[in-house]
């Protein structure tokens, strides 16, 4: 009977060497699913979330797709108008637009504003 042969396992040399590794964190998730998981979280329905959705990137896009951490009051206003003057939509329209983003920066973004 013929001897089994031994292959030496291939090792990196940090695993060899008995370092550990970090755990990998897990990246963080998109703006528009910490939008979705801050809608279910207040219980709000399927149909708001979808509004919501839809308002905050419209809001993204008006702004030529920039981060809405790094806008404030007064893009908020003018988009806002914008809504009024230019597409004319009414004022529950507005406000509802302006619920959308309020719910973006107040629970999602964590930032307290005067509006």
């Amino acid at each position: 009977m013929e001897s089994a042969k031994v292959y030496p396992l291939k090792r990196s040399p940090i695993a060899s060497s008995g370092a550990i590794k970090a755990p990998v964190m897990p990246p963080k998730p998109k703006l528009l699913d910490q939008v979705r998981q801050a809608i279910r979280t207040l219980h709000y329905s399927p149909r708001t979330e979808e509004t919501y959705i839809h308002w905050i990137k419209r809001f993204i896009f008006f702004h030529n797709k920039r981060h809405p951490a790094e806008m404030a009051e007064a893009e908020i206003a003018r988009f806002l108008s914008n809504l009024a003057t230019e597409s004319r939509v009414s004022g529950s329209t507005q406000n509802q637009a302006l619920n959308a983003l309020l719910c973006l920066y107040h629970q999602v973004l964590g930032k307290r504003s005067a509006m």
